[in-house]
């Protein structure tokens, strides 16, 4: 498909569901950049960390929920073309809520059906997964000819509801406008890879979370297990490729949008894996890799018990004190079998190509992550904290305690390594004197090297001492 690469763009009104997002917000400056007369961000939060860039060009932020047809309605009335990128349960808790998956995923769209049907809006790029062909079996170098999983055998609500949600936008390619007969709605799917890029807001964040505590263990699958990502640039291509294969007034093929009831896989186009994938990231910010590896069955199974634990715990799933599973199974999944597609026919169809390759991809993504470092507060592994508090804690039960539930046992073992009350008690009063002194000195310094989180630094140093300020003298000579 030969086209400008402004077609369909300038002059015309966009709506981006979910559009505060990752994705949603990097299309919508890239509709603002290619001239869209208008373009609206559609998402449940009123700011996000891309507001502000958001409101500078022009874009109008609506707030409003994709479950709620009213707001659906407000916010795409008017517009030529709809980009649905919301979605819900992609990772982690969010996979457990059942109800809102469904709510989001599959009544969502549906509300975004009917309001282009009703408003006569020409075009809808949906966004959907490679869930909906994948399910835990190998594939290789597959393409849209696959068939789509079976519903009823998908482990997690993310993959079924999408699904659904894919086949109906591609059911309703075609189908006539309410008041306009003459006239037709026209989709596609877009089936993005995992996405990366500087700002993403799933996957690496998580990963990065765990092997700074050092909680990555374990490897999952085999070395030879590859899978897909596309950057986020790629990704936002594809998409604007994809709304112009909409279009039914293109010259020589009027009435007939080449990708109209089409879905398309989109990637960087350089299977990998996952875990080699991350390397440099990790190893950019000096979190280790782990060194040993965990079998597929094994790993499911250490994910079934996680979801068995989360379940039961559903109604706090949205408490922040509440952390992330460490793994679910339909993660497991994705990491620890090979499934990777083929972008062949989005590039005939739609002239697809990628434009940065995944070296580019992983080098600016590694930049953003040292900068995001070096602004964060940066501490020890989960077992240093473990080592730390549970040893002053002991020392004090045993200097200070009366006989009392286990506190014998804390005495004896002190007592075995320090000989006398007395030396117990020294050693608990002189380590304390060091915690505090080291955290005002930790409140000094970072006053100097990293004012914004001085107290985050007094506060970590006092309860790990030096463990804690050898990550700030560190910062401090860089």
């Amino acid at each position: 498909m030969q086209l400008n690469e402004n077609e369909g763009i300038e002059g015309n009104t966009f709506v981006v569901t979910s559009g505060l997002g990752f994705v949603g917000s990097a299309l919508c400056l890239e509709l603002v950049r290619r001239g869209a007369q208008r373009v609206r961000a559609f998402d449940l939060r009123l700011n996000s960390p891309r507001s502000d860039d958001l409101n500078a060009h022009g874009v109008q932020c609506i707030q409003g929920d994709i479950a709620r047809k009213s707001d659906v309605e407000r916010a795409v009335r008017g517009a030529d073309c709809v980009f649905h990128l919301a979605s819900y349960g992609m990772s982690g808790k969010e996979m457990l809520q059942f109800g809102r998956v469904d709510e989001v995923n599959v009544n969502g769209t549906c509300h975004v059906l009917d309001a282009c049907l009703e408003f006569g809006i020409r075009r809808l790029v949906y966004v959907s997964t490679y869930n909906v062909v994948f399910g835990g079996k190998e594939i290789v170098n597959g393409n849209e000819t696959l068939p789509y999983f079976p519903i009823d055998d998908h482990v997690d609500s993310y993959s079924r509801s999408k699904s659904i949600a894919e086949q109906l936008v591609l059911k309703n390619n075609g189908r006539p406008f309410r008041k306009d007969k003459q006239r037709r709605l026209y989709t596609c799917a877009v089936r993005p890879a995992a996405i990366y890029g500087p700002g993403e807001e799933r996957h690496l964040p998580r990963i990065i979370s765990l092997a700074k505590l050092g909680l990555i263990p374990f490897k999952i699958g085999d070395a030879s297990v590859k899978t897909d990502w596309v950057f986020v640039d790629n990704l936002v291509l594809a998409l604007i490729l994809a709304s112009m294969g909409l279009l039914d007034d293109i010259p020589g093929r009027e009435g007939r949008p080449i990708a109209a009831g089409q879905p398309y896989f989109i990637s960087d186009g350089s299977p990998v894996n996952t875990f080699e994938f991350i390397r440099p990231l990790l190893r950019s910010l000096e979190y280790d890799m782990p060194k040993s590896s965990l079998a597929v069955p094994h790993a499911l199974l250490l994910g079934r018990v996680f979801s068995a634990m989360f379940t039961i715990l559903y109604p706090w799933l949205n408490q922040h004190w509440l952390p992330q599973p460490f793994i679910l199974p339909a993660e497991v999944y994705k990491v620890g079998v090979t499934h990777y597609f083929s972008f062949l026919k989005a590039r005939g169809e739609l002239g697809y190509v990628p434009m940065v390759t995944p070296k580019e991809g992983m080098a600016a993504t590694i930049s953003y992550w040292q900068e995001r470092k070096r602004k964060s507060l940066d501490g020890p592994t989960i077992l240093t904290w473990l080592f730390v508090v549970i040893g002053m804690s002991t020392l004090f039960c045993a200097a200070y305690l009366p006989d009392i539930g286990p506190v014998p046992i804390f005495r004896a073992l002190s007592l075995f390594f320090m000989r006398s009350m007395w030396t117990v008690q020294m050693v608990f009063v002189l380590s304390s004197i060091a915690h505090v002194t080291e955290a005002i000195y930790a409140w000094f310094l970072a006053k100097r090297v990293d004012p914004a989180n001085a107290n985050g630094w007094f506060w970590q140093t006092f309860a790990l001492g030096f463990f804690s300020l050898r990550y700030l003298l560190k910062r401090a000579r860089k």
